[in-house]
């Protein structure tokens, strides 16, 4: 019997989808979502309210996309406290941009780690406009502190623009270690994502 990798993706598509919009089959209308939305992921990315747009999508189908987006993301982080998150980047970049993709205002949130640096929780603290975010450094730590966390993974997402660090994000950076650093917690990581594309900090030695 040959598995689902020999299906297209609208193949694919159609079996969550079941049935089609009454002019077209659910393969068509697989092909119409991935055509609108610029592929799997972007279908995947796509609010409800995008998606309820579609002519044919009703509410059990939206349900069904978001249920699948909502399983990877639950996926990646079981991936993540299997391991250390410092041994465990491609994870953590595939966690994030699974998490960010498809949204429209910026995002700023953390990934709170242990002693040993495994996974406690994922919280996104602010929710700015499409091109800023303020943010507090003592709700960042407060964040740390409810989660009694030892270590800590910024990540922010720039909707409308590259995932370059710019000049505010690495004063931002630099302003959040030295608050994290008095309460005792190690911030690993600034992770800054657009679209496909994830910058590290530390990487960049910007840390």
């Amino acid at each position: 019997m040959a598995g689902p990798t020999c299906l297209t993706d609208a193949e694919l598509l159609a079996l969550v989808l079941r049935t089609g919009n009454g002019t077209a089959d659910a393969v068509n209308l697989a092909h119409t979502l991935l055509d609108r939305f610029g592929g799997v992921l972007g279908v995947l990315s796509s609010t409800a309210e995008s998606l309820l747009a579609v002519r044919g999508l009703g509410d059990a189908k939206v349900a069904a996309l978001l249920a699948i987006r909502e399983l990877l993301e639950r996926a990646e982080i079981e991936k993540m406290k299997r391991a250390p998150v410092v041994s465990s980047s491609d994870e953590v970049r595939r966690y994030l941009g699974i998490h960010l993709a498809g949204k429209e205002r910026e995002v700023f949130g953390a990934l709170l780690l242990d002693t040993r640096h495994r996974l406690l929780g994922v919280e996104d603290i602010f929710l700015g406009s499409i091109d800023r975010t303020m943010v507090y450094p003592r709700e960042v730590a407060k964040c740390c502190l409810r989660y009694n966390a030892a270590a800590v993974v910024l990540f922010h997402n720039h909707p409308s623009g590259s995932a370059e660090p710019s000049s505010s994000d690495r004063e931002l950076t630099e302003r959040l270690n030295s608050v994290l650093q008095e309460i005792d917690v190690r911030l690993l990581d600034h992770v800054v994502v657009a679209g496909l594309r994830k910058v590290s900090m530390a990487e960049r030695g910007m840390l």
